[in-house]
């Protein structure tokens, strides 16, 4: 009997180291990209074959490549962040301009697909700045932190507006960017005049469920330990990273959009944070239709009246 216990034990124990070995190495596939020139699929793309090898071999993550460039004269500027690779950044400015807003994109985007919301916003009268944020587009690098060392980057570009030109500063961000934006608020001490945030999500832990969900696998308890191995490859606490829980820092006015039918961040999350903004002058639009989207290109019409009575 004792021999018996002793067999599964050694089993049991076994079985955890593989199974942590293949966390591991699944957290790094997540979170190092390829310096190739493919187009990723998203995984409710991919066929079930796809999904399969997935799954057993990791996530394959082609660097983002930069597709679109302004079609108004910009200012191409590389700017070292803090982990000194070097980020690029479009400089477009307007006349006599209101101030800027810097635009921060999402997980394997890059600004090229910012150039709708940018263009909006200097017919507003702001200059606009676009960052790619490291290993995304121009930038150098291939590691990303889904947002943790991103905050960087939003420092840099900050930096580098508030000595560029007068005026407030408007930061806007979707996603992981979002998410970005509120982490580095607080963090360095950055003072926007207002904020707009688009679909960020409350936890890392939670952004990795919603990857665990499209490629149907029980989030729990594979999230929790993609998210442990993930920050400690980074050298952080994974778990430890919650957007929702910066919001307490957030003091400044705030748009918040989140689209109703969104599968990579949930309702929960979304009122999560718009609960604890530390702000009173906050508002929420849900819009109806859309999912994890740009909501400038889905319904535009709505989108550009709700920022322009923000900003006015």
């Amino acid at each position: 009997m004792k021999r018996i216990l002793k067999t599964s034990g050694y089993t049991l124990l076994v079985v955890i180291v593989l199974f942590n070995i293949i966390a591991a190495f699944h957290a790094w596939q997540f979170t190092h990209f390829y310096d190739e020139n493919h187009v990723n699929k998203l995984p409710e793309q991919m066929s079930t074959g796809e999904k399969l090898r997935m799954v057993l071999f990791g996530v394959h993550i082609a660097k983002s490549t930069t597709r679109q460039y302004p079609d108004t004269p910009y200012e191409k500027v590389m700017l070292p962040s803090t982990n000194k690779l070097l980020i690029e950044g479009w400089w477009i400015p307007v006349m006599q301009a209101k101030g800027t807003v810097i635009l921060f994109h999402g997980y394997n985007g890059n600004k090229g697909t910012l150039l709708p919301e940018a263009s909006y916003f200097r017919s507003l009268g702001y200059n606009t700045f676009l960052v790619d944020f490291r290993a995304h587009g121009n930038s150098q690098g291939l590691t990303c932190s889904v947002g943790y060392k991103e905050a960087g980057d939003v420092l840099t570009a900050w930096n580098y507006v508030s000595q560029k030109a007068a005026g407030p500063i408007v930061l806007w961000g979707v996603s992981m960017g979002a998410a970005a934006i509120m982490k580095a608020i607080p963090e360095y001490h950055l003072t926007p005049q207002k904020i707009i945030i688009e679909s960020p999500f409350a936890t890392l832990t939670d952004a990795v469920k919603s990857r665990m969900r499209a490629v149907n696998l029980p989030p729990t308890p594979l999230s929790q330990i993609l998210t442990f191995w993930g920050g400690l490859e980074q050298g952080f606490w994974g778990p430890g990273f919650k957007p929702a829980e910066y919001a307490h820092d957030i003091h400044m006015p705030v748009l918040y959009c989140y689209g109703a039918k969104d599968i990579r961040v949930e309702a929960h999350e979304t009122e999560e944070i718009f609960s604890q903004l530390g702000t009173k002058d906050k508002q929420l639009h849900i819009f109806p239709n859309a999912g994890h989207q740009s909501f400038c290109q889905h319904d535009s019409a709505t989108w550009h009246q709700l920022v322009r009575s923000f900003l006015q």
